[in-house]
């Protein structure tokens, strides 16, 4: 269902999307998919992932330890914004939110601005569980807001309205 030649269409992924809703065992088989040699099926697999998780977010917690992994080692830009808004909704140690932050750290230099637009907004997610984070996130958007594209200046100051270091 997921299959196509297209990376700029998302297919079927809003019915994969639906139907693991409705059968949530599939959610498994979809998460093997952002491992998948086709980029077009991983980058539609996380857009339905993606989507999944914002309405059942608990589904993803089986696969952390992957996710996480993923995070630091795929280059494919549409797969690396569906993870940044999916990993602040995974319950993490404080070492794995380290781990998860210098992942999106690095994804702030990615030549795409949604990638570095949806990295920022997953630093300032981590960061309300981790006052460590806290600080340096906040730099990053203040920086975002004076050097950033222009969706990135919008979110980071939309992020700032809400932030605060204790």
């Amino acid at each position: 269902m997921l299959e196509g030649s297209d990376r700029r269409s998302i297919g079927r992924a809003d019915e994969v999307a639906r139907l693991v809703l409705k059968q949530p065992k599939l959610f498994r088989e979809l998460i093997r998919c952002l491992w998948h040699d086709d980029p077009v099926i991983r980058m539609r697999a996380a857009d339905a992932a993606e989507k999944i998780t914002r309405v059942k977010p608990h589904l993803l917690q089986r696969y952390k330890s992957q996710l996480l992994g993923l995070l630091a080692e795929t280059t494919q830009i549409e797969v690396r914004w569906h993870l940044a808004q999916m990993i602040p909704r995974l319950q993490l140690t404080s070492l794995e939110r380290q781990r998860a932050a210098e992942a999106l750290r690095r994804y702030l230099d990615d030549r795409s601005s949604i990638v570095r637009t949806w990295s920022l907004n997953a630093l300032a997610e981590l960061s309300q569980n981790d006052a460590t984070l806290r600080s340096e996130t906040k730099q990053l958007l203040e920086d975002a807001v004076r050097s950033g594209t222009a969706a990135m200046r919008a979110r980071a100051r939309k992020l700032l309205k809400g932030f605060s270091i204790p």
